[in-house]
C-alpha cells in the first residue's frame, strides 16, 4: 500500500532515468546492462506472463526470451521515436514470445492484438511503431486514471481525518501483519452493520469488530488507520487501488 502510494504520488523518477540508462548502455556501458537487466527482471515476468497467460519462473524458457528482447530492445531504443524504453521493450518482449509460441507449437492463449500483428524486422516494421505508440498512449491514459484515482481516494480519507501521511507511518510493517490487517477490512465490508457504521461515523466499529475477529482489540486498534482504509478502497470505484491488493485479497 505504502509503495503503490508513493509511485502513484510522485513522478517515475526510475523510468524517466532508463532512457539515459539505455544511452549509455549504448555507448558500451556493460556493467550497467548488467545492473539494469537485473533490476527490470520483475518488469520482464509480468510482460511476459501476460502474454502466456499463467505466472512464468526464470526457469522458463518464456523468461529467457523475454530477457533477451529486453536486451536487444534496449540496444536498439531510439529517443527520437518519442516513446519510452519501458512502452518499447514491452512491444518487442511480447512479439519474440508470441514468436517462439508460434514457433515451437505451444498451445497458448497469448494476447490476440500484438498475435495479430505478424513477423517483421522490428527495427524497418512500421507496424512496430505504430503498437509502441499505442502501447504508450495506453499507459499515459492509465497514468491519468491513476492520478484521478488517488485523488479522488485522498480526497474520501479526509473525511475520515486521515492523510497519506497517516497511512505511510501507521501501515503494518510485516506481510503477515498487513494480511491480517487485510483480512479484517474484508470482514467489515462482509457485513452491512459494520460497514453502515464506518460509512455513517467515519470510525471503524471496534467493539463490535473485536467479537467477529480473532485478534485482540490492541492490535485493531494499532492498525485501525489502514484498515479504514482498505475497507474504502473494496467498497469504493477503486480500479488501480483494487488490481494492487488482489494477490492478497484471495488468501
Amino acid at each position: 500500500m505504502l509503495n503503490l502510494l508513493l509511485f502513484l504520488l510522485t513522478k517515475q523518477k526510475k523510468k524517466q532515468s532508463l532512457e539515459e540508462m539505455a544511452v549509455r548502455i549504448q555507448n558500451g556501458d556493460e556493467s550497467l546492462l548488467n545492473t539494469v537487466l537485473e533490476d527490470y527482471k520483475p518488469f520482464i515476468k509480468k510482460t511476459v506472463s501476460s502474454v502466456c497467460k499463467r505466472y512464468i519462473y526464470e526457469s522458463d524458457d518464456e523468461f529467457s526470451i523475454g530477457l533477451i528482447a529486453f536486451h536487444d530492445a534496449i540496444l536498439k531504443y531510439n529517443h527520437e521515436r518519442g516513446s519510452s524504453v519501458i512502452s518499447f521493450s514491452e512491444v518487442i518482449i511480447k512479439r519474440k514470445v508470441i514468436d517462439y509460441i508460434r514457433k515451437n507449437g505451444k498451445v497458448q492463449d497469448i494476447s490476440i492484438d500484438f498475435a495479430l500483428a505478424g513477423d517483421g524486422d522490428e527495427e524497418t516494421n512500421l507496424t512496430l511503431d505504430q503498437l509502441v505508440s499505442v502501447e504508450e498512449y495506453r499507459k499515459q491514459k492509465e497514468a491519468q486514471l491513476r492520478r484521478e484515482e488517488i485523488s479522488s481516494f485522498k480526497e474520501q480519507l479526509t473525511q475520515y481525518k486521515l492523510t497519506f501521511n497517516d497511512l505511510i507511518e501507521q501501515s503494518p510493517k510485516h506481510d503477515d501483519a498487513r494480511v491480517n490487517a487485510i483480512l479484517i477490512a474484508k470482514k467489515v465490508v462482509a457485513s452491512v452493520e459494520l460497514m453502515d457504521y464506518l460509512l455513517e461515523k467515519k470510525r471503524l466499529p471496534i467493539k463490535k469488530l473485536e467479537k467477529q475477529v480473532n485478534v485482540s482489540r490492541k492490535t485493531i486498534e494499532r492498525n485501525r488507520k489502514y484498515i479504514i482504509a482498505i475497507a474504502l478502497i473494496l467498497v469504493g470505484d477503486y480500479v488501480y487501488l483494487r488490481d494492487y491488493l488482489k494477490g492478497r485479497l484471495e488468501i
